[in-house]
């Protein structure tokens, strides 16, 4: 930190903080501080205890030993109410908010009691609308969450924090669902809010972006506080280095060997879903020995071609042919049979069941076959050395296949995904946001394991909203807009300015 900072009062200290599971110690030791209108970014790869640490801050887990202080004095344990009250909020990677309700009613949800939520909303109103237009957070007080934008919803989380008095605000992964536009929005009110006195601690796995808002840097690893340092005096390369303790090389594919076409549409079109365009006469080519990227901004048809894929959906109109036979009836128990391998855009909701253990989600899509299915019952003990060989092969640091996944952190429940996928030797993948919210590490073996599948003969299909990764590991890149698709880019023949043309809508106007 500065010496302009360090002279800045201190709002939040961490001191010796240490947390056991049984015999896993999440969290050693770890002690740091936070300045009054600082952003400090938290980095660590996934598993590394940010999480653990972040939920002591907030009352939600008690430190065995350590102490946390906010605004020079001690915040009571395992107190979530404390920590509100001491002025710290948190907004969650994965947003908690009524669908059915209100923007209004949803900041005001916890400050008063039920019955009495009706009493003062215009004096709430006002106040909602004044932080608003102080912070840069447009969303409309009387709009429904559940129509609002993945980026307004993130907008109506923070304002439920400032409208609680938050004096420091924890962003858990706040960029992991946000499109490129969204972010850059999101950093302009946080440096509207850091003027106005708040501190922020900021947990993101994009170095890029740590770079541009971030004052200093904490660095975990298996549990400790590896380092910390400054911004100003550090680079990407270097963060990398810390978090993973190695350098790290970037996935570099070598030239595909393109085979035949293994999934093929013609002008396939499906119906709309509320806000969310169908797709409008497609023609695509999954090619054998050949990934091809298809980027966009999110909500332009991406989610409709998934679904597609995967057997949800049907074409209203068009041909669609695997393996180069026209396909009848298609249904997800039809895209297993064709061999397409399945890793979703969320792996909480559509990728894994919470409450389910490694096993149990390791045999979700493949339970009722040899050899976990023998005569009618299910053979556990198969379905547990499956699980095994995933945990081994894909490096899932977790106590054992009997845990239940939504223990693990994002990067492990992501590593189990992907082997559930890949073990079943797929011809087909579709990789819907691989490695959203991942650490650097992760990312690195998700691409390399998309890449060796690849070359292994599968044709894959990367969706990502990050352009980066799709120029660096896409053989041929198409731009979905508007439920349009573009024509076939070869690697390098386009700059990120004309793919993100195409993503505007524009190169589509020429081309017609």
């Amino acid at each position: 930190m500065g010496e302009g900072r360090q002279a800045q009062e201190v709002v939040l200290r961490l001191d010796g903080i240490t947390k056991r599971f049984g015999a896993l110690t999440a969290n050693d030791g770890i002690g740091f501080s936070l300045a009054k209108g600082e952003v400090l970014a938290l980095l660590g790869e996934n598993g590394a205890g940010k999480t653990t640490l972040m939920n002591i801050l907030f009352g939600h887990y008690t430190a065995d030993e350590g102490r946390v202080e906010v605004f020079g004095r001690p915040l009571p344990p395992g107190q979530p109410g404390a920590a509100l009250a001491a002025g710290v909020g948190m907004v969650h990677q994965h947003f908690t908010l009524a669908d059915n309700m209100t923007v209004l009613e949803n900041i005001l949800l916890g400050t008063e009691p039920l019955w009495k939520l009706g009493l003062g909303r215009g004096a709430a109103r006002a106040r909602v609308e004044r932080l608003s237009h102080d912070f840069g957070l447009a969303v409309h007080p009387d709009a429904k969450v559940g129509s609002l934008s993945v980026g307004e919803r993130q907008r109506v989380e923070i304002l439920k924090a400032l409208y609680r008095d938050a004096r420091i605000l924890i962003l858990d992964e706040p960029t992991a669902v946000l499109t490129p536009q969204e972010a850059e929005a999101l950093f302009a009110t946080l440096r509207k809010a850091l003027a106005q006195g708040l501190s922020v601690i900021f947990i993101s796995h994009k170095l890029h972006e740590v770079m541009a808002i971030a004052h200093r840097v904490v660095v975990l690893r298996h549990g400790r506080l590896v380092g910390e340092v400054a911004t100003a005096d550090t680079d990407r390369h270097r963060l990398a280095e810390m978090m993973v303790g190695a350098e790290i090389a970037a996935p570099a594919p070598r030239e595909a060997v393109p085979g035949p076409a293994l999934l093929s549409l013609r002008g396939v079109s499906t119906a709309g879903e509320g806000n969310s365009p169908g797709l409008r006469a497609l023609d695509l080519d999954l090619r054998a020995g050949q990934i091809t990227g298809l980027a966009g901004v999110s909500g332009n048809g991406q989610g409709a071609l998934a679904e597609l894929l995967s057997g949800l959906v049907a074409p209203i109109s068009g041909e669609m042919r695997v393996a180069d036979r026209p396909v009848a009836r298609w249904t997800p128990r039809e895209a297993l049979a064709a061999r397409i391998g399945r890793i979703p855009e969320d792996r909480h909701r559509t990728g894994t069941i919470a409450d389910f253990t490694l096993t149990e989600n390791a045999v979700l899509e493949s339970y009722r076959d040899e050899p976990f299915a023998r005569t009618g019952l299910m053979d556990w003990t198969a379905a547990r050395g499956h699980a095994e060989r995933i945990i081994q092969r894909y490096d899932v640091r977790c106590p054992g296949p009997e845990t239940r996944i939504r223990l693990l952190s994002g990067g492990n429940m992501q590593k189990l995904i992907l082997g559930r996928a890949l073990e079943a030797e797929p011809r087909i993948i579709l990789a819907n946001q691989p490695v959203r919210g991942l650490d650097i590490g992760a990312v690195t073996y998700v691409q390399e394991r998309l890449i060796a599948a690849r070359d292994e003969g599968a044709a894959v299909l990367l969706i990502s909203e990050d352009l980066d990764e799709i120029l660096a590991l896409s053989d041929v890149i198409r731009v979905i807009s508007d439920g349009r698709l573009s024509p076939e880019f070869p690697r390098g023949s386009k700059t990120p300015a004309e793919l993100g043309q195409w993503m505007a809508g524009q190169g589509f106007d020429h081309a017609a």
